[in-house]
């Protein structure tokens, strides 16, 4: 390979970063591995208050690197008055790490965003997380243990008042989806969200394509199912012959703009978003 090859980024890189230009990287945490970045994007317009804040974990099996899968999402949501963010963690073709690393990120990536909660004028009681897949999954680990298990960290709180999951990854454990990848089954298994349903837990809408054949469809049902019967608040919105990146802005704009347009009615049916002023379209990136 030449010397000029080598100098040239890969594509994939290189429209990352024009995707990200518009927003503000920030290193929330310094590991062994390496730094790690969240990619904050804010709403044009002023505000005299705190603003919400709308946090996403890219899909991808915490192994591919996917940090603009959210970018759609971030700039609907900045565009509505919320302070969004698309968050990297640790992956294994990166930093050579696994689900408990990008674990331990997810919950220091919202206990940061709260930490820094004024200079970024956001509402620290106002923290909605979205994740996609493995995404979803590190979403409800910020949520679902215990309090006694996940204790606030400097009286700083990594726990949301709601979750937005998308083609959730919701069982670890043998028998679920990527099991393999924990350090043994024992682990995975207490981490899988299946093992950890409880009550009080905050509202939650998940949205599912019901050929997905990544993370299926009846479990993500049976998930639900269970969670309301805790008497949670849990919406599930089932998608006809779609699959596992259904929601994808790349993918099927239908499909991102009923997503979006659910999650925004979601999130100010909960206090979480303001209510929308006039008939808005979604911003989204060229692709």
């Amino acid at each position: 390979m030449s010397s000029i090859l080598l100098r040239v980024p890969p594509l994939g890189e290189a429209h990352d970063r024009r995707l990200l230009e518009d927003a503000s990287s920030y290193v929330y945490r310094q590991t062994p591995q390496g730094e790690v970045l969240a990619h904050l994007f804010w709403p044009r317009q002023t505000a005299s208050v705190p603003r919400p804040a709308v946090v996403f974990f890219h899909g991808g099996l915490w192994d591919a690197p996917m940090p603009t899968q959210f970018v759609p999402h971030c700039l609907h949501f900045a565009s509505r008055g919320a302070v969004a963010v698309a968050v990297e963690t640790r992956i294994l073709s990166k930093h050579g790490t696994g689900p408990m690393e990008a674990i331990e990120d997810a919950r220091e990536a919202i206990r940061w965003l709260r930490q820094y909660a004024a200079t970024f004028n956001l509402d620290p009681a106002r923290v909605t997380i979205g994740g996609a897949a493995g995404g979803a999954f590190l979403a409800l680990l910020t949520a679902m243990p215990k309090p006694k298990q996940l204790p606030p960290i400097d009286g700083i709180d990594c726990r949301p008042q709601a979750l937005l999951l998308f083609s959730s990854i919701v069982n670890t454990t043998p028998k679920g989806q990527g099991a393999e990848r924990f350090p043994n089954a024992k682990t995975a298994t207490s981490c899988s969200p299946t093992s950890l349903v409880r009550m009080k837990l905050p509202p939650m809408l998940l949205f599912h394509g019901k050929s997905d054949r990544i993370a299926p469809f009846a479990e993500v049902k049976r998930f639900h199912s269970r969670l309301r019967w805790w008497r949670n608040v849990c919406e599930l919105l089932e998608y006809e012959r779609a699959d596992h990146s259904f929601f994808n802005f790349n993918v099927s704009h239908v499909n991102f703009e009923m997503t979006v347009a659910a999650a925004d009615g979601f999130l100010v049916k909960h206090g979480l978003l303001d209510p929308e002023p006039a008939h808005h379209a979604a911003a989204v990136p060229e692709a």
